[in-house]
C-alpha cells in the first residue's frame, strides 16, 4: 500500500519534461524538448558531433568526447578519447562508468609507463583493459557499499563502448552491443563503404549464444528464447557488461533483490563478463569518419544506411541527423507521424524507441598523421539531457525486460 501511495505521488509531481529543459545555446552543446545536440566541435584528428535523445524517465545513455593528452602526465600521449555508456535497469553505471573510465585511462597508462620503464608515446591495449577491470571494479565496490539499502542497484549495468585515437592508430573496446562503424572510401569508385569495427555481445547473435554454451556447458537453459528474443538466463539480453553484479557474484543475487531477476539454482561462476573485445586499426588516408553509437541508433539503421546519411551532408549536423533518421524510422513503424512522435513525453517515449547516443568523429589525415607527442589544448564534452531542478521527485527506475534488460 505504501509503494502504491508513493508511487501515486511520483507520478503526480512529476514534472513534464518541457517545463525544465532549456532551449538555447551554451559551451555543452543546445538542447530541444529530449533532443540534446552539439553539431560541430575540434577535437585532436579533426571535427566531431554529437546528439543524444531521451526516451527513458532517466537517461541511461551517458557520453563523452575527450581530446588531449590521455595520461597524468602532461607530456602526452596525446590523442583522442571517445565513449558511448549504453545503461540498462537505471542511469548508476553508466553515469559511474563517464565519471570514472577515463581517469582510469589516463592513471593506467602512467603505470604502464612505470611497469616498462618507457617513454612511449602512444595507447595499448593493456591500458584499456586495465581502466575497463578498474572500472568494473570500482562499481562494484560501490554496489557493495549501497547493497543494504539500495539492493536493485545490484541489478543496474551499462555497456561500454570505447574508441581511442592516438598516434595514427584506432583502438575500440566494447562489452554489450554499442556499436562503431568507419566510413572508408573505396578508391576505385569513390564510394564510402561502412567497416564494423566494435564486436557486440548480445544473445540475438548466435556466436554469443555458442561461446556461452562453451563456458557453461552443464546450463542448458544458459541462453532461453522469451518473447521471441534471445536472452541470458531469461533475463538479459547482453551477455558483457559493466556493473550487472547480480550476475557475476552470488552474494548479490539474493534477497532483497526483486524474485525476477534471482536465479533458481546457485550460481557456480559468473554469468556475464566484463572483459572487453578490443581491436586495433592503423588509420589511413581513406578512413574518413567513425560512427559510435548506442544500440538505439543501430535499432532503426543499418551500417551502410547510416554512413551514407553522413557522407552525403555537411559534417556540422551530422550526429544530429542520424538521430532524426533513425525517429523518423522508428515513426514509421508504428505508422505514426515523425512530428507526432516528438511529442512524446520522456517515459512513454520509451515505448516508441531506444535511448540514442550518437558521436561521429571525423578523421582529417593530415591532423590523424601527427606525432603523439605534439600538443594541443584539452577538450571535453558530454552528452546532455533533461535537466531536473533539485529535490525534483522523479520515478524510481527499476530493471525491466525492455531494451538490454
Amino acid at each position: 500500500m505504501l509503494t502504491e501511495l508513493m508511487n501515486f505521488l511520483r507520478a503526480c509531481f512529476r514534472p513534464r519534461s518541457e517545463h525544465f529543459v532549456r532551449t538555447g545555446s551554451d559551451a555543452g552543446g543546445r538542447q530541444d524538448g529530449l533532443l540534446w545536440y552539439k553539431d560541430s566541435g575540434q577535437h585532436l584528428n579533426g571535427e566531431f558531433s554529437m546528439a543524444v535523445v531521451q526516451a527513458n524517465n532517466l537517461l541511461e545513455d551517458q557520453s563523452q568526447l575527450e581530446s588531449g593528452s590521455l595520461s597524468l602526465h602532461e607530456s602526452g600521449p596525446y590523442g583522442t578519447f571517445v565513449g558511448v555508456y549504453d545503461g540498462h535497469g537505471g542511469p548508476e553505471t553508466s553515469r559511474y562508468i563517464n565519471d570514472h573510465l577515463f581517469h582510469h585511462l589516463k592513471s593506467k597508462w602512467i603505470l604502464l609507463l612505470q611497469d616498462l620503464l618507457l617513454e612511449q608515446q602512444t595507447m595499448s591495449i593493456d591500458v584499456i583493459r586495465k581502466a575497463f577491470q578498474a572500472t568494473e571494479d570500482g562499481f562494484l565496490s560501490l554496489v557493495t557499499k549501497q547493497w543494504s539499502m539500495k539492493p536493485q542497484i545490484a541489478a543496474v549495468g551499462s555497456c561500454c563502448l570505447v574508441g581511442v585515437i592516438c598516434n595514427a592508430t584506432l583502438y575500440i573496446a566494447n562489452v554489450g552491443d554499442s556499436r562503431a562503424v568507419l566510413g572508408r572510401v573505396v578508391n576505385a569508385t569513390g564510394e564510402v563503404l561502412p567497416i564494423q569495427l566494435s564486436t557486440e555481445h548480445n544473445a540475438a547473435i548466435e556466436s554469443v549464444r555458442q561461446e556461452l554454451h562453451s563456458l557453461h556447458p552443464d546450463d542448458s537453459q544458459i541462453v532461453v528464447l522469451k518473447h521471441n528474443v534471445w536472452r541470458v538466463k531469461g533475463i538479459i539480453q547482453v551477455s558483457r557488461s559493466i556493473g550487472d553484479v547480480y550476475l557475476k557474484r552470488a552474494e548479490f543475487n539474493r534477497e532483497p533483490l526483486y524474485a525476477k531477476f534471482r536465479l533458481r539454482e546457485p550460481m557456480k561462476r559468473p554469468i556475464l563478463s566484463s572483459e572487453p573485445s578490443i581491436s586495433v586499426h592503423h588509420l589511413q588516408p581513406y578512413d574518413l569518419f567513425v560512427i559510435f553509437a548506442s544500440d538505439g541508433l543501430w535499432e532503426h539503421l543499418s551500417n551502410q544506411e547510416a554512413v551514407d546519411i553522413v557522407q552525403n551532408h555537411p559534417h556540422s549536423g551530422s550526429a544530429r541527423r542520424l538521430v532524426k533518421a533513425a525517429l523518423q524510422e522508428a515513426a514509421k513503424k508504428r505508422e505514426m507521424r515523425y512530428s507526432d512522435l516528438k511529442k512524446i513525453d520522456r517515459g512513454v517515449r520509451r515505448h516508441f524507441h531506444d535511448d540514442i547516443t550518437v558521436i561521429v568523429v571525423f578523421l582529417d589525415s593530415n591532423l590523424v598523421s601527427r606525432a603523439s607527442s605534439v600538443r594541443c589544448p584539452s577538450i571535453s564534452v558530454r552528452g546532455g539531457g533533461v535537466n531536473l531542478p533539485p529535490n525534483t521527485l522523479a520515478p524510481c527506475t527499476t530493471p525491466t525486460e525492455s531494451g538490454n534488460t
